[in-house]
């Protein structure tokens, strides 16, 4: 007799999989991606996420470069972590030439947690235009995160 896994449990292997296949080698985050390089912008987003094993997101936010602010919206799909927190979250934006490289799909490593109002963590996010994003998170309701997520950008 066969086993057969769970409908929620494939789904979010699936979904592991196809993030992993969409991580390419040249995708390189986190402090050593960044290091001695000055930001070219910053970001300021907030972002519902939910999870259970998988997770899933959506929110706005807005780009400073150059002088302008530059709204935009941001949704994405993950793995890893359970629960539901809101996301605020700022940070600094590295090898960003021009605003035509900061929309499209990025991946994301995230970790962090929520508890309340009390919360901490970071996130990591490059895209394929090698567009680094480096924010700190404030997150607040009952979550534990730990994962990856593909995220788009969209200019509004």
């Amino acid at each position: 007799m066969s086993k057969r896994w769970p409908l929620p449990l494939a789904m979010t292997a699936t979904l592991a999989l196809s993030l992993l296949g969409a991580c390419s080698t040249s995708v390189k985050v986190g402090p050593d991606a960044v290091a001695g390089l000055t930001p070219d912008a910053t970001v300021d987003m907030r972002q519902v996420q939910v999870a259970y094993l998988a997770s899933a997101g959506g929110g706005s936010g807005t780009l400073f470069y150059r002088g302008a602010a530059y709204p935009f919206t941001i949704g994405g799909l993950g793995v890893g972590g359970i629960g539901a927190s809101t996301i605020s979250a700022s940070g600094d934006v590295y090898k960003l030439t021009s605003l035509a490289q900061f929309a499209g799909t990025y991946v994301q490593g995230r970790y962090g947690y929520a508890l309340g109002n009390r919360s901490g963590g970071d996130l990591w996010l490059q895209n394929d235009s090698g567009v680094i994003l480096h924010l700190k998170a404030k997150r607040e309701g009952l979550m534990l995160s730990l994962g990856g997520d593909a995220v788009v950008i969209t200019m509004k």
